[in-house]
């Protein structure tokens, strides 16, 4: 035993430090965790009677950007000065950087703690053995960083040259030769074809998730254990699908390290993250043509373009993917002076949607930019694509029928692959159980419940076969002299009932890149640009609606109004009301419950109080919404006399007697609104904004 150690040493515990960089490293290099778990050994013989093994950080990189537990509650114990040596097989286990390392050492120095390995005993309070050990921190971080420089560039260069091996996505292996192959099994390939012509004809990620849920398809996996890799086939997830979207491998070019690493200082730490997408141009390898793909380069690119008008919250000034709702134009209109303008829809069902542009928003008080009702810029823009696109009808028509046939085939092909895979389970299920000794009865059972779960899925499947048949089969035939009647009457097919708008936004999208709009004040008119996907443009010019000026409200003095409504209304109800009224402070600034307060005081009225004995009354909004209907049809019930209300000035709140509610009148009066409503009403809505005028 080395002269260093002493009882003061071996009166406190030891602490063997386990540690491995990676998971692989755990599972494979079982070598050198033994060796390290036997420094217990090793302790013991020196004549340490307590022995602590810290073995939390296997698995964990020592570079200092990966959180340790273990390196926290071995630096923890240390300064608790309940540890007399720290055992490590080296000292690239404590540490691969110098900043955790000379902390360790600066700790055991002032706790009186020795730090052993196989090469010796070394105490942080002497001199040569504190530069020792300083010496192996930075032998150990250097050659980390070495290591780490030489096995990146080895990588990089392979890949630079198509030859670095990693996992392929489904659909493609390699070959013996080390090329990429598209993968020989049908079913596979055929599901990523699928889901690549799905998106061209949905246009949207989500839609084609959402329409494999529902078809109830399932989708192929690449399922990874260690060095082991294999197809397993699941329900669609959302992120499956994307990534078979976002990866040019499938365009035929090989590309390597699209995503990369973040550090940043969490705490005085570093901290890494990994998975962040990179710019293209900053890709570790790019080579196109590389292999056969399933889609093209320029395919690929245009996905990309799809993705970002399909990112709504993302990159406000870009054009956007249509996403349903009235307004036509979702993503298209952008403001003359500005940015995109956004969609504003009425409060009130079926109120008309508006174009809006919310200005310079960062900044509190700036005010609105410019705005639009919706209606007459979509009718406007529709006549001229219309007019654009008459002559193509037939066509238009055609390739509809032709994508709605090549559907009903795409799912029928996924289902008949399914079920040749379920037939080959079922065969070989049918297979094991003939092979099973009768005897042994527990596993002929076994055998005997996978045989009948096989057969009940091809059942299941030879099912939904059918039911995909006969779906096809009842689709009405396209009628191309039909067709070409209905050229003639285009306007009528867009108007056409079972018209959906998200198709109507779809074609606008596939015509017009983007539509900027301006006022003309002078001519009090909106200036329509239409920028065709051509590269052509068109103006066009439609009169705004002169609104009918606001009739003065007559002026009344601020005192006049309290003195009014103070004992009718607490203050918050007349702070609303002098508002309304445009009345301002002596300040000039807005009336708040306090100003209000402030002035009735000083003319020494007393606070509204509400009396026991007084009949209950309701507001405007409390009886909308009692009676189900809108506040305007609320206020032209009260201008009849049909509902009996008071107002103590205009402007002021109204107050409905509770017992006049049920009266006999009130009732005719209600049922009088409700019939002039149409049966559909969202529908009326919808059909009464996206309704265009014909040619």
């Amino acid at each position: 035993m080395s002269s260093k150690v002493t009882a003061d040493h071996l009166a406190r515990s030891a602490v063997v430090y386990v540690r491995q960089s990676t998971m692989s490293q755990v599972l494979g290099n079982t070598e050198s965790k033994r060796r390290q778990y036997a420094l217990a050994d090793q302790a013991r013989a020196v004549g340490f009677a307590s022995v602590a093994v810290i073995d939390e950080d296997l698995g964990r990189s020592g570079s200092g950007v990966a959180e340790r537990p273990g390196f926290q509650r071995l630096v923890t114990a240390v300064c608790a000065g309940e540890v007399g040596a720290v055992f490590c097989i080296e000292a690239s286990r404590l540490a691969r950087n110098g900043r955790d390392w000379h902390h360790l050492v600066d700790l055991c120095a002032l706790a009186a703690t020795l730090v052993i390995d196989p090469d010796g005993v070394y105490d942080p309070r002497l001199v040569n053995d504190r530069l020792l050990l300083g010496l192996k921190g930075t032998m150990s971080e250097y050659e980390l960083s070495l290591l780490r420089q030489r096995g990146i560039e080895a990588r990089d260069g392979k890949a630079r040259r198509g030859a670095l091996q990693f996992t392929l996505p489904p659909g493609y292996c390699w070959s013996e030769d080390g090329r990429i192959e598209l993968e020989p099994d049908e079913r596979v390939a055929d599901a990523i074809r699928m889901v690549f012509a799905k998106y061209r004809e949905l246009g949207s990620a989500r839609q084609l998730f959402l329409w494999a849920r529902s078809a109830g398809i399932t989708l192929p996996v690449v399922q990874r254990n260690v060095a082991v890799c294999r197809i397993t086939w699941r329900a669609p997830a959302y992120h499956t699908v994307v990534q078979i979207l976002h990866n040019p491998i499938y365009a035929g070019a090989y590309a390597f390290a699209r995503r990369g690493n973040r550090i940043r200082l969490e705490n005085g730490r570093a901290r890494k993250t990994s998975g962040h997408d990179r710019p293209m141009a900053e890709w570790g390898a790019l080579i196109r043509d590389n292999h056969e793909g399933y889609i093209s380069w320029a395919e690929f690119e245009e996905n990309l373009r799809m993705f970002g008008e399909n990112a709504h919250m993302q990159k406000r000034a870009s054009r956007k993917a249509a996403r349903g709702g009235r307004a036509l134009l979702t993503g298209l209109v952008r403001c003359g002076r500005c940015r995109m303008m956004r969609v504003f829809y009425g409060v009130q069902s079926g109120h008309a949607h508006r174009y809006q542009c919310r200005g310079d928003d960062a900044h509190v008080g700036s005010g609105l930019c410019i705005g639009i009702g919706g209606v007459r810029v979509d009718q406007a823009v529709t006549a001229l694509m219309l007019e654009a696109v008459s002559g193509h009808a037939v066509e238009a028509a055609l390739l509809a029928a032709e994508k709605a046939s090549a559907t009903d085939d795409a799912l029928a092909q996924a289902l008949e692959r399914d079920l040749e895979a379920a037939r080959y389970e079922a065969s070989l299920a049918a297979r094991r159980y003939d092979l099973v000794d009768p005897a042994k009865r527990h596993v002929a059972r076994e055998l005997e419940a996978r045989w009948n779960a096989a057969l009940e899925k091809v059942s299941a499947l030879e099912r939904r076969i059918a039911a995909a048949r006969a779906a096809a089969a009842s689709r009405p035939q396209v009628d191309r002299d039909a067709l070409l009647r209905l050229a003639e009457d285009l306007p009528a097919a867009w108007n056409a009932p079972t018209a959906d708008n998200r198709i109507r936004q779809r074609l606008t999208h596939i015509l017009v890149r983007e539509v900027i709009i301006d006022l003309d004040d002078a001519m009090h008119e909106a200036v329509l640009i239409v920028h065709w996907m051509g590269g052509r443009h068109t103006e066009a010019r439609i009169a705004r609606v002169r609104c009918k000026p606001r009739q003065a409200e007559p002026t009344r003095a601020p005192a006049e109004v309290v003195r009014r409504l103070a004992l009718e209304w607490p203050d918050r109800e007349i702070a609303v009301k002098l508002n309304r009224m445009r009345c301002r402070t002596a300040a000039g600034a807005n009336w708040t419950s306090v100003s209000v307060r402030e002035v009735r005081e000083r003319l020494g009225i007393p606070a509204f109080t509400a009396q026991g004995t007084a009949p209950p009354t309701v507001g405007v909004q409390e009886v909308a919404r009692q009676f189900g209907i809108c506040i305007p049809s609320v206020l032209r019930l009260i201008r009849e006399g049909t509902l009996p209300a008071e107002q103590a000035m205009p402007y002021a709140p109204w107050k409905i007697p509770t017992t006049a509610l049920a009266s006999e009148p009130v009732i005719a009066g209600l049922r009088r609104v409700k019939e002039r409503r149409p049966r559909n009403l969202q529908g009326y809505h919808r059909d009464a904004a996206m309704r265009l005028p014909g040619l």
